[in-house]
């Protein structure tokens, strides 16, 4: 065989792999199968199908991933009651968290069973959960939130002033849009909260005026950042598709923005976010060291304040509850047992004297 024909043969046995030819008339062409989701990418798909928020989704997720490195990297699909239990029992022996952290890796555990690996055995019912210690809330009298506030100065005393006033969490208070202040009818309303859920709260006349002033600057700002195209904040779900202009228009801005733009986590647009929660938090922190209160003092503790005071003042209990949010009156009556004068209105026999 000469040369020429080797070459030849070699190309005529290789031809219909390495050069194909035009594809004949009704003939099937067969797609490689798709490559499986990664397990987290899995959980995240899962979470954000059921409108779970990015907190959530990051908790779980870490919690996830926790426990597969706790056995190794072994499958979650491979493991049961007995690798959560000692998981679990790990967290609290070893890791010393408290109860509400051991109960929110577990509900993490459940979900990736459940919802992503569809195994709803009769062992994921027996898992036992760690018993909560209820605890009495924290609550600055009037005079120690007014030394509170006598500290802060601008935003960060308007910020402090709403969460006494009306009863906000502290994402709530951060997460407020200009079209959620109702001065007309003195009232804020609160979109998205804990649960899901909307509700309304009052607009103290004491931040009414500090905050009409503020939302005037910040519309001036919102003005110059139009001319320089960084007006745009994020929406939320899929608002930004069925009207492309709101992104910038006046009442969808943050009523407290952040000074730059940022990367959405979860759609990587990039836009205005709402300040973070620990600017606050470190305003509050020094406030309360200046004004030299002896008590463990949060953000949330003006939230506990604000009902404490309220039913001290007379409000009915089912008002407060209204306006905390409560989906149960029982979650609000805590409030009733660090009230001055007592859950019952008892005098100590102390006073008797």
């Amino acid at each position: 065989m000469t040369r020429t024909t080797a070459r030849r043969a070699v190309a005529e046995t290789s031809a219909p792999e390495a050069r194909p030819g035009p594809l004949r008339t009704g003939a099937v062409v067969t797609a490689a199968p798709a490559a499986k989701p990664k397990l987290l990418d899995q959980v995240r798909d899962a979470i954000r199908t059921r409108h779970y928020s990015y907190r959530t989704e990051e908790a779980y997720v870490g919690w996830i991933r926790r426990f597969i490195f706790f056995h190794q990297k072994r499958h979650p699909a491979e493991m049961g009651a007995r690798e959560v239990s000692a998981f679990l029992s790990s967290l609290a022996t070893d890791a010393h968290v408290s109860a509400s952290t051991q109960n929110q890796a577990l509900a993490a555990l459940l979900f990736l069973y459940r919802e992503v690996l569809a195994q709803d055995f009769g062992w994921l019912d027996d898992v036992v959960r760690a018993k909560r210690t209820p605890h009495l809330p924290v609550v600055l009298t009037r005079e120690e939130v007014k030394a509170v506030l006598g500290t802060l100065r601008g935003r960060d005393w308007l910020m402090v002033m709403l969460l006494y006033g009306t009863g906000l969490r502290l994402v709530e208070c951060l997460s407020l849009r200009v079209k959620d202040v109702d001065f007309g009818r003195n009232e804020i309303t609160v979109r998205e909260g804990k649960g899901h859920k909307d509700r309304r709260t009052m607009l103290p006349a004491a931040a009414r005026e500090p905050l009409r002033m503020h939302l005037a600057h910040l519309q001036a700002a919102h003005g110059e950042w139009l001319h320089q195209g960084v007006a745009t904040v994020h929406l939320p779900d899929a608002l930004a598709r069925k009207y492309p202009n709101a992104s910038t228009e006046w009442a969808w801005q943050w009523v407290f923005p952040a000074s730059d733009l940022c990367l959405h986590p979860r759609t990587g647009t990039r836009a205005r976010f709402h300040l973070h929660e620990s600017v606050l938090q470190r305003a509050v922190k020094a406030a309360v060291r200046q004004a030299r209160i002896g008590k463990p003092v949060g953000c949330h503790t003006f939230r506990h304040s604000f009902a404490t005071h309220l039913l001290e003042s007379g409000s009915d209990i089912r008002t407060v509850q209204e306006l905390l949010g409560h989906a149960d009156v029982r979650t609000t009556m805590i409030y009733t047992h660090v009230l001055n004068r007592g859950g019952q209105g008892v005098l100590s026999p102390a006073d008797r004297l």
